[in-house]
């Protein structure tokens, strides 16, 4: 079945979309919820239990396989919540009235469930049939889950290791693959063997013979590559990926993941092109290896669905990226944390986010997992990681562990975020007598990292008032460079009506387009580089730039093409191309200078 609206919810940080389906899934409205914190799911079941007047048993963490119990606990609790919200809005009475307007009223006009529903209460309006109609033609929003498969700590009991299925991301996956849902598991964050492996102990990943999957598999991707490897690899194991979401390599929220310079739009063109090939070359793998397995053989190849995410702010952007690249699904991220219908932000937080400009938006290095991070000045995490490096205490208390992944210091795991680590980084690297600007520089990359694990989830508590005594009040927020350009709270039928083109809630005139926005940033991020790099750099770095320039160069020779039409895009481009030919000069000139040196 098709999807009931033309754009998904992605997973925002830990907490932001924790409880997302509860609030929209109702609407028909796909939304993503992170496993990543069992600690505040479970704290988010007790407090859904008693409002809900339902029977709660902690599960704690003295529980053999806690964590797997809490997401499974945790979701079935969520689908049952959703499901009966569901029911009720369709049976149609006077209570539940004004959510099947609401339902309704946020479908694209172009929706032929619209449509339908405005003819059947027009004209010979019949109670029992609009009910029966209902039930037969309203669909949920998919629970979906994510989890970011490098985030798979090592768990230990008295100092012995536990085997691998009790990693974080194994108990995770674990976890959703007992629950009752019938969703999506969307894997980001690149490839992890062993996980992608223990997918196979959980049937319900498996086709039956008529090719329904009742736990679908998702890549979160930003390179047709790296998709083709990801999905070869499953299909080897009998495992196929039903979706493949494209994700721009730095105009997104959370955590960016730069390409070699791979932009979005020839990125989505490449998808498009070559779908068809990627479908049939990936089913020949996955039939065999169904064959080895003694597993049904689906009777034809399975249907891949492409979405698309990562800075897109207008209908005009949407409606493009659905019809020229031929995607199911756009995701809309960053705006949907001013949407208190969806999301769970805390009030403070979302002041913040909506007076955000560009400039108190940026690209960071605080994660503790080394990878570029999209991240708010004047967070309150980040005010409290400064009141600890002024009283010459830096780190976290790390009171969740979460990304203990460091091994420097203990086998067992550190997060480099953690004042245990940070303290054991300064005393190795006083012993080091290095000169004072390098001592310098080295030791403000040790104090930047930021507890992200705990400040990513903590939103939700402050916003329903539960207990922080162990989290703290700090607040961690990750929403993409887009984020400057939506400056108020709003309700959901805003936030809709502006995506499918009934109303603007953009007010300022000078957003650039999408694609622009996300050249912009890898020409900054390209400057970065070539700062860091110098005549003396081996020449591995030196091929770096070099692919990656390169790449730049295709991506812009293809939107040259593509919007050669559209006159204050192809200005605004142009603007670029002159940082961009300065830029190849100096990566010319680096490896002119390397050449002599070596």
């Amino acid at each position: 079945m098709a999807n009931t609206h033309s754009f998904h919810i992605p997973v925002m940080g830990i907490g932001f979309t924790i409880d997302s389906p509860l609030k929209v899934s109702h609407l028909g409205i796909d939304s993503v919820i992170s496993l990543v914190d069992d600690i505040l799911l479970e704290k988010l079941r007790k407090m859904y239990c008693d409002l809900s007047n339902l029977p709660y048993t902690e599960i704690t963490d003295k529980t053999e396989d806690f964590r797997a119990l809490r997401i499974t606990s945790y979701l079935n609790l969520i689908q049952n919540l959703a499901e009966e919200k569901f029911q009720a809005l369709k049976v149609a009475t006077q209570e539940s009235s004004s959510e099947i307007k609401k339902y309704f009223s946020i479908l694209p006009d172009s929706s032929y469930l619209k449509k339908e529903f405005n003819k059947r209460t027009k004209t010979n309006f019949n109670l029992e049939e609009i009910k029966n109609w209902l039930k037969e033609n309203l669909t949920m929003g998919s629970i979906d889950v994510n989890i970011m498969t490098k985030v798979d700590k090592d768990n230990y009991i008295k100092n012995k290791q536990l085997p691998t299925e009790y990693n974080d991301a194994h108990a995770a996956l674990r976890g959703y693959a007992n629950s009752n849902v019938n969703s999506s598991l969307i894997l980001s964050a690149g490839m992890n063997p062993r996980l992608y492996s223990y997918i196979e102990q959980f049937d319900d990943f498996f086709p039956d013979k008529n090719g329904y999957i009742k736990k679908k598999i998702v890549l979160k991707v930003s390179d047709y590559r790296s998709a083709l490897i990801q999905g070869k690899f499953l299909a080897k194991k009998g495992l196929w990926v039903s979706e493949y979401r494209i994700e721009s390599g730095l105009n997104c929220g959370g955590h960016a993941f730069a390409t070699d310079g791979y932009l979005m739009g020839p990125i989505l063109e490449q998808f498009k092109n070559e779908k068809e090939d990627l479908a049939a070359s990936i089913y020949g793998i996955l039939v065999s290896a169904l064959e080895r397995k003694n597993k049904p053989l689906p009777k034809h190849i399975l249907p891949i669905k492409l979405t698309a995410q990562g800075g897109v702010g207008t209908a005009e952007e949407h409606n493009f990226i659905l019809n020229h690249y031929q995607v199911d699904s756009v995701g809309w991220g960053s705006p949907f944390l001013l949407v208190p219908e969806a999301t769970t932000v805390d009030k403070a937080t979302v002041e913040k986010l909506a007076t955000a400009k560009e400039k108190d938006l940026y690209l960071s290095n605080i994660s503790p997992l080394g990878i570029p991070f999209h991240s708010l000045k004047g967070n309150t995490k980040d005010e409290e990681k400064a009141k600890n490096i002024a009283k010459n205490r830096p780190g976290s208390s790390c009171p969740k562990k979460f990304v203990s992944l460091n091994k420097d210091f203990k086998e067992s795991g550190l997060c480099t975020a953690s004042r245990q680590y940070q303290h054991l980084k300064i005393k190795a690297l006083e012993k080091e007598n290095l000169s004072k600007e390098a001592y310098k520089k080295q030791y403000a990359q040790i104090i930047e990292k930021s507890c992200t694990c705990v400040g990513l989830g903590t939103s939700a508590l402050l916003t329903y008032g539960l207990d922080t005594k162990t989290e703290g009040d700090g607040v961690s927020v990750c929403p993409g460079p887009n984020m400057a350009y939506f400056s108020k709270t709003m309700k959901l039928t805003e936030i809709t009506d502006h995506i499918y083109g009934r109303n603007n809630v953009i007010s300022r005139k000078d957003r650039p387009h999408m694609f622009l926005k996300e050249l912009s940033i890898y020409l900054t991020y390209l400057q970065e580089k070539v700062k860091e790099t110098s005549s003396k750099s081996s020449i591995k770095q030196l091929k770096y730039l070099s692919t990656f320039k390169n790449n730049l160069a295709d991506g812009i020779k293809y939107y040259e093409a593509i919007f050669k039409t559209n006159t204050s895009f192809i200005k605004t481009l142009n603007s670029y191309k002159i940082t961009f030919s300065k830029l190849s000069e100096d990566i010319s000139k680096k490896q002119t200078l390397n050449n002599v040196v070596h």
